[in-house]
C-alpha cells in the first residue's frame, strides 16, 4: 500500500519539481492532459482483474478508492467495500501464497521417494560389506569373560568385582 502512494507521489510530481534547475524565472510546470488520465477501472470483481491490471490501472484503482474510502462507509456500495478490502488485505504482491494447491502431494512424494532411494543406497551398502569380525559373535565375546574373571580384571567396579551383574563383554544379541 504504502509503494503504491510512492509510486502515485513520484508519478504525479510536476517535471519541474523533480529536476531542480538553477534558472530563476521557470516556464509553469506542465501538468498531465485529461487524455492521458487513465479511464477508471470498474470497481466490481477487482479480485479477478487486479492481476490483469498494468501498474498504471492498479494505481488508478487504488486512487479511487481512496476518494471513495473519504465518504462515510454506509453510502458505500458492497463492490467498493470488497474491492477496498482486496486491494488493501488481498493475496497479491508481498502477501501472494507461496504454494499452489496440489504442492503438499508433490513434497509428500518427493519425500518418499528420497526415503526410498536412501533405504535402497543403505541396503546396498549392507549387502556389499564384508562379515563381521570373529570377535563380534557372542561365543568369543563370552570367552572374553571367563578369560577377564580368570585374569581378575577391574576389581573394584569391572566384571571380577563383588556384587557384579552386568553383561561384562557380551554385546551381542
Amino acid at each position: 500500500m504504502q509503494a503504491l502512494r510512492l509510486a502515485r507521489s513520484v508519478a504525479l510530481r510536476p517535471v519541474a519539481a523533480q529536476h531542480r534547475c538553477l534558472a530563476t524565472a521557470t516556464a509553469a510546470p506542465a501538468t498531465a492532459s485529461s487524455s492521458s488520465r487513465i479511464a477508471p477501472v470498474p470497481l466490481s470483481n477487482v479480485e479477478a482483474q487486479w492481476a490483469k491490471l498494468s501498474a498504471d490501472e492498479r494505481l488508478a484503482v487504488h486512487e479511487q478508492l481512496e476518494l471513495l474510502q473519504q465518504k462515510d462507509w454506509k453510502d458505500l456500495s458492497i463492490d467498493e467495500k470488497k474491492a477496498a478490502y482486496y486491494v488493501a488485505f488481498g493475496p497479491h504482491g508481498p502477501r501472494t501464497p507461496t504454494s499452489q494447491p496440489g504442492d503438499n502431494l508433490k513434497v509428500f512424494l518427493s519425500t518418499m521417494a528420497l526415503v526410498g532411494v536412501s533405504a535402497a543406497i543403505y541396503l546396498g551398502i549392507q549387502a556389499s560389506a564384508p562379515a563381521p569380525p570373529k570377535t563380534m559373535n557372542k561365543e568369543w565375546q563370552e570367552a572374553s569373560n571367563e578369560r577377564a574373571k580368570e585374569q581378575k580384571l577391574n576389581p573394584i567396579s569391572g566384571i571380577t568385582s563383588e556384587g557384579y551383574s552386568g553383561k561384562g563383554y557380551v554385546q551381542s544379541k
